[in-house]
C-alpha cells in the first residue's frame, strides 16, 4: 500500500470497518474478466478468522461462476465524506475500506441457518429480527473464507 499511514492492520479495526458497511462488492472470474456484484452480507469472526455470509436464489449465473472457480475478491466501503474547500480550490475524499480475497463455498444445514442469522443482524442490529423458515429452503446461501484482508482510512482533513 503506498500510504501507510492510512492501512488499517488491526482486525478489531477492521471488523468494525465491515459491520458500518452495508454493500459487498463481490468479484468472481468470468472467463478472465471480473463480474462484480454488489450484495448484502453477513459477517462471523472466531479465532481470528473471518467469514462474509451471502444469500441468492438458487442458481444463476454467478453460481455457475463460483461453482467453476471459487476463488473471489471483495471490496466494501463507507464513512463517505466529501470535503471542498473552495477557497483554495481543493476537494478531497474521505472513506473507509477494505479489501480480501478467499474462497467460496456453498453453506448448508444449520450452518446455513447461522448464516441467514448473521446477515439478519447485520442490518437489524440488537433487534432479533424475524425471518420466515420457509425461505431457506429456496434460498442459497454462501460463505467466502477470508484468506487475507486490508483496510484503509482517510480521515477528513481539517484546513483553516
Amino acid at each position: 500500500m503506498r500510504r501507510s499511514d492510512r492501512e488499517i492492520t488491526d482486525l478489531n479495526e477492521l471488523m468494525e470497518v465491515m459491520r458500518r458497511c452495508d454493500v459487498c462488492r463481490l468479484a468472481l472470474n468470468d472467463d478472465g474478466y471480473p463480474y462484480i456484484l454488489p450484495l448484502n452480507f453477513g459477517i462471523d469472526s472466531r479465532d481470528g478468522r473471518v467469514t462474509l455470509y451471502f444469500h441468492s436464489a438458487l442458481e444463476g449465473y454467478k453460481v455457475g461462476l463460483f461453482e467453476r472457480d471459487n476463488r473471489a475478491s471483495f471490496e466494501m466501503d463507507c464513512g463517505h465524506e466529501l470535503q471542498y474547500f473552495e477557497d483554495r480550490g481543493y476537494c478531497t475524499m474521505a472513506y473507509e475500506s477494505v479489501i480480501g480475497r478467499g474462497k467460496i463455498r456453498i453453506v448448508r444445514n444449520e450452518e446455513k441457518k447461522y448464516a441467514l442469522r448473521k446477515l439478519m443482524d447485520h442490518y437489524h442490529e440488537d433487534a432479533n429480527a424475524y425471518f420466515n423458515p420457509a425461505a431457506i429452503p429456496r434460498t442459497l446461501v454462501y460463505a467466502m473464507d477470508i484468506e487475507q484482508m486490508t483496510g484503509k482510512r482517510k480521515k477528513p482533513k481539517r484546513i483553516g
